[in-house]
């Protein structure tokens, strides 16, 4: 048989590229979107009924989904036999990791912005200046209300109407409240009684999930769509006079994931890499969309396929996300010093001490508010003598900021339920392993 007619090779099918890959095309194309619209005579037009619609709906629809998952999931692993004593260590285990890890986290920001010293040398009328008369009404009931910080966060745990409280898409901790006792009362009752509920939760957790994957198919448009909007509104030229706050907050980030979190994860048997691998979808999402919540119910499913069992991923992510913001806690105490340093405030180290007590109390306490770390700086630097008008300086870049740190409170977020899982000993290595062993063949 002559070579013409040998059997013609197979060729390799196409594959449609993964979701990460999409929404790195769709970031690159935005980024050349919004730079071409930044000039542009129609950019408010195209912004305004184009680019951020196509954005927030991406967001609105992760949005609809996270409380039916939240609500649907805990419950379950609660009711499927978790007592209120043994829930109760784990709640106080995982109220004093995070506090841990978020105030470590202030403290290496603090250390990064005295050794590289971001704000000294900045001409502080090279900076562009914004607005921060929006923020004021939120930064007044903060700084006049006759309860402290941790009294608002503990009152905001217990919801007088929890259908309100769902309503209410900065009312997590209620939430997740009404799901425990919900779970802790299901478990309660005869076998006959709570196995039809449990079963419909099952369903309408399974579906949720479901959901989040069709909802995930429209993830490129909105990634382009939010990050062209990004670009467009605030341009290149904002990043020039304020490159060394970015770097060095980017700098610290990757810092804190790494050595940190990786630390954590090593004497807790886990590999950081292999975790930011798993996430990296997520990650890429995340970042790219500046919001923890995008990712929210695909961070649960995959800690739970990784190896920690519902109950744990149900009750300690959701709640991670009111009280572990190691990305948010690291940026700001930064932001602090460095308006510090623009401004000419000398901070003694008692006022750093203060810094750091006030963030602590502060990051809790106001968890979920819009704009919350831009209004944490707000109710912290005045407590040092930092005029609270230096703050309109970096609002500008405060996206480019927030897309870093919204991915490292995802990575620590998952870290947190993993290690949980281990310190309660319910962590399934054998599951952990065969999951990331499919995950490396998709």
């Amino acid at each position: 048989m002559s070579h013409s007619e040998a059997a013609p090779t197979q060729r390799r099918k196409w594959r449609f590229p993964n979701l990460g890959i999409q929404i790195l095309i769709a970031l690159a194309l935005g980024i050349i979107a919004g730079a071409i619209l930044h000039d542009h005579e129609s950019k408010e037009w195209v912004i305004a009924n184009i680019f951020n619609p196509a954005g927030q709906i991406l967001i609105i629809m992760i949005k609809m989904i996270v409380v039916p998952i939240v609500v649907s999931t805990l419950t379950v692993g609660i009711a499927g036999g978790e007592s209120s004593k043994e829930l109760g260590k784990m709640g106080l285990k995982t109220i004093v990791y995070f506090e841990i890890i978020t105030t470590i986290a202030i403290l290496v920001g603090i250390l990064a912005a005295n050794i590289f010293q971001p704000g000294v040398g900045v001409n502080i009328s090279s900076l562009a200046h914004t607005d921060i008369s929006s923020y004021n009404e939120t930064i007044n009931e903060i700084t006049h209300s006759s309860s402290s910080p941790f009294v608002t966060t503990l009152l905001s745990i217990f919801p007088s109407n929890i259908f309100a409280a769902m309503a209410d898409n900065h009312s997590m901790l209620s939430i997740i409240f009404f799901s425990v006792l919900f779970g802790l009362g299901l478990g309660s009752l005869p076998t006959e009684q709570k196995t039809p509920v449990i079963q419909v939760l099952k369903g309408v957790s399974g579906a949720m999930f479901k959901v989040t994957n069709m909802i995930m198919r429209y993830a490129p448009i909105g990634v382009f769509a939010l990050i062209a909007t990004t670009v467009a509104n605030f341009g290149f030229e904002s990043l020039y006079p304020l490159l060394k706050l970015v770097l060095l907050v980017y700098g610290t980030i990757i810092f804190f994931a790494i050595v940190v979190l990786g630390f954590v994860a090593y004497i807790c048997g886990i590999n950081i890499f292999t975790l930011l691998r798993i996430l990296k979808d997520e990650l890429i999402l995340a970042y790219t969309t500046a919001s923890s919540e995008t990712v929210l119910p695909r961070i649960m499913e995959k800690m739970e396929l990784y190896g920690a069992p519902a109950k744990v991923t149900g009750f300690v992510i959701p709640i991670g996300y009111s009280f572990n913001l190691d990305g948010s806690t690291l940026y700001q105490s930064i932001a602090a010093i460095f308006l510090a340093q623009i401004t000419g405030v000398d901070l003694s180290i008692m006022d750093q001490i203060i810094l750091v007590v006030t963030l602590m109390l502060t990051s809790k306490g106001i968890a979920g508010v819009p704009g919350v770390s831009i209004v944490v700086l707000l109710a912290t630097i005045g407590t040092v003598g930092i005029p609270l008008e230096s703050v309109a300086y970096i609002i500008g870049i405060d996206r480019i900021l927030d897309m870093a740190r919204t991915a490292l409170n995802v990575v620590g977020n998952a870290l947190a339920a993993l290690v949980i899982a281990k310190w309660e000993g319910c962590f399934d290595q054998m599951k952990a392993q065969s999951y990331f062993d499919n995950y490396k063949n998709i």
